[in-house]
């Protein structure tokens, strides 16, 4: 569910670890784009450190399909529509209702508690959260969250799911921002409110990240590959949730949201990326 960036490197790591995925979202405009996405990524993905893939193999594994009744059938829907908890909850309370009482629901999330999202279904027991990383088929793990109602046996299918996938599992208990989140965030927005009050560039905050530290990439480049709307989400969802000040969102982040100017997928957040 959600043909997003996420939703795009979910679809094509199943499907190139020979599961057969649908790919639902809002219209065929939208599915139209994640197809290409998938199989240039597909293509690429030798060149770029990953398996050497056939794009056409990969797609052939995908359906897509606008509206949740296409995942009726479904033994598992792993949903990564945006961080808005209004959108969110929508979502699940259409997947209840066309769903089997067996399918999983694996929430994708970076921040909304898991046990928040079990509650608007009937299903607990067998929603589970599954933080995972971007770029998707290029991570090798990500956090596994049960929820408070989740059972044993439906972690237990999660994890099959994943390493199957290629993923390590990394068990992780059902707290907002999980641990990931909780430290990224708070990096990602403090970076940005260093380019807010002109104490650096975007550039420069990244290099320090890279040169002194080591990180493959700086966090305002980690934002726009992330985008930066989402980082938005995430940061509000924090600040929401544990009522504390150190997640108050850099309000650069707002005016870039509002601007468009998202990051990679919108061709512009704190750099400019050629279309």
């Amino acid at each position: 569910m959600g043909a997003g960036v996420m939703g795009v490197g979910v679809a094509q790591n199943l499907a190139q670890t020979g599961h057969d995925v649908v790919l639902v979202d809002t219209s065929e405009e939208i599915l139209a784009a994640a197809r290409g996405t998938i199989w240039r990524n597909a293509r690429m993905s030798g060149l770029m450190g990953g398996p050497v893939l056939d794009p056409d193999g990969v797609l052939s594994r995908i359906t897509t399909a606008v509206g949740a009744e296409a995942v009726a059938k479904a033994d598992v829907v792993i949903e990564n529509v945006t961080e808005n908890w209004d959108v969110k909850r929508s979502v699940y309370e259409t997947m209840d209702a066309v769903c089997g009482p067996d399918t999983i629901f694996i929430v994708n999330t970076s921040a909304i508690p898991i046990t928040k999202v079990a509650a608007v279904t009937g299903r607990p027991d067998k929603v589970v959260g599954v933080h995972f990383m971007n770029p998707v088929p290029a991570k090798p793990a990500c956090e596994l969250i049960p929820g408070v109602h989740t059972t044993a046996e439906t972690v237990e299918r999660t994890r099959d799911l994943l390493a199957a996938m290629g993923k390590k599992a990394i068990d992780v208990k059902d707290a907002c921002g999980f641990v990931s989140n909780r430290v990224l965030m708070l990096t990602v927005n403090e970076a940005a409110f260093l380019v807010h009050e002109g104490v650096a560039t975007a550039e420069s905050v990244d290099e320090v990240f890279r040169s002194c530290f080591g990180h493959p990439m700086g966090p305002l480049e980690t934002a726009d590959l992330i985008g930066v709307d989402t980082i938005l989400y995430s940061v509000e969802v924090l600040y929401e949730h544990y009522a504390d000040s150190k997640y108050r969102p850099c309000p650069l982040l707002k005016q870039m949201t509002d601007a468009g100017l998202h990051g990679r997928k919108s061709g512009r957040g704190f750099y400019t990326y050629a279309n």
